[in-house]
């Protein structure tokens, strides 16, 4: 394969899976057959882009052959008038990419994908379920990708996806929008599913970049689609508010070979000025309605680290205490994490290395928190716990980004 061939494809994956899983799962309701005719168009697209050169609209090539596939074994497996009606509704579709019904208009959603993830966001699933079928059909994350974003072993996740798409088959859930007054009983896990789509860009969790561009970008654009739709969401506007605030600084958390840039380290006249004066005045809107929520909290933190001029500058009793209110909100050991490093910067590393060490046992193959403990050792001058706990984080490490940082704290102690 050429590499032009290799990064069309590439690229073509991350713009365009989303988009053609769902058309195909509108219009023929089967998951699984979605999935496996998307994945044949991109292994045909290699060889026949290779042969015929890349097409001028890799996307609408990509449907194409995708559609041509699913009518193929519609046509093959059927056995009745149902399955050929299907068949030929797929063949004759004429915008692949638009609304089959009125749903759209009955519910003021007007983005595509959007929509769909109402869709899949089914109140009948169990709430993990949703988020993660969800980030598996329309934004083609990897099983083992929303498994680390769970915290999960990729067993675990791989058994939960196929009970999801067993249950919308068995209980016959209908695959559409729901009217306007019923969307609010699937805001939740819509917002988590923008929400972990934001962070896999934000922080990749395995491959040799740092961050996934592509999928926080479009995690932002939905962000914005929500805040539009819902104005009135105080955590629509909290999460699109937290999205823009640590995009702000996605410049410079990275150097120029790729390596890993430390908050404290980060050149802080780069991070993005618009984006931050967007962001607070976003946070500062949402916390006016008096319903503050982890989305608004965890936007109101990036507020308190893009408001310093520094890293000594920073209110870190202010984002200590914040966190102490998000573990309320949201009990998490990763919440409980942040918060003793908040802790140890505002008190002290004596006072935070105790909490960190604490939830040993509840984050069992976390590298950020033998990371955590490491930095805290060494700013006690404990070097050979230090090197212990960073050689630990070594084997966690998810990105070749992160490991190459971590392999540097440990040989500047060695």
């Amino acid at each position: 394969m050429t590499a032009e061939v290799e990064a069309a494809v590439a690229t073509a994956f991350r713009e365009e899976w989303g988009r053609i899983v769902a058309t195909l799962i509108r219009i023929t309701g089967d998951w699984d057959l979605a999935e496996e005719c998307a994945q044949d168009a991109f292994t045909l697209a290699v060889p026949r882009w290779e042969r015929d050169g890349i097409p001028r609209r890799p996307g609408a090539w990509l449907t194409t052959v995708a559609r041509n596939r699913a009518t193929d074994l519609l046509r093959r497996e059927a056995v009745g008038a149902a399955k050929l009606r299907e068949a030929a509704m797929l063949a004759s579709d004429p915008d692949p990419g638009g609304p089959a019904d009125d749903s759209a208009r009955d519910s003021g959603v007007r983005d595509d994908r959007l929509r769909l993830m109402f869709t899949c966001c089914h109140p009948a699933l169990a709430f993990e379920s949703q988020v993660a079928l969800t980030l598996r059909t329309l934004a083609g994350l990897t099983t083992a990708e929303i498994a680390r974003a769970f915290l999960v072993p990729e067993p675990t996740m791989s058994r939960r996806l196929v009970r999801a798409k067993q249950k919308i088959r068995n209980a016959g859930i209908p695959y559409r929008v729901p009217p306007a007054h019923l969307l609010p009983e699937r805001t939740t896990a819509v917002l988590g599913v923008v929400y972990l789509l934001f962070n896999e860009g934000y922080s990749a969790s395995a491959g040799a970049d740092l961050t996934r561009r592509n999928l926080s970008a479009e995690a932002i654009r939905l962000g914005r689609t929500l805040a539009e739709l819902m104005p009135d969401e105080p955590e629509a506007l909290g999460l699109l508010a937290l999205m823009l605030l640590h995009d702000a600084r996605r410049a410079t958390r990275a150097d120029e070979a790729g390596d890993l840039v430390t908050l404290e380290d980060q050149d802080r006249t780069r991070w993005d000025a618009g984006e931050i004066a967007e962001g607070t005045q976003l946070v500062e809107r949402a916390l006016r309605r008096g319903n503050a929520g982890p989305y608004q909290i965890q936007a109101a933190i990036a507020a308190c680290h893009t408001e310093a001029r520094d890293a000594a500058d920073t209110d870190w009793p202010q984002i200590a205490a914040l966190y102490g209110h998000l573990a309320k909100l949201v009990p998490s050991a990763v919440v409980e994490l942040n918060r003793a490093v908040a802790v140890a910067m505002a008190e002290g590393p004596a006072a935070g290395l105790p909490l960190v060490e604490a939830l040993e046992t509840a984050l069992p193959g976390y590298y950020l928190l033998p990371a955590t403990r490491a930095d805290l050792l060494r700013r006690l001058g404990r070097t050979g716990d230090a090197a212990t706990a960073y050689r630990e984080a070594l084997a966690l490490a998810p990105t070749e980004s992160e490991i190459r940082y971590l392999r540097k704290r440990l040989d500047a102690i060695s």
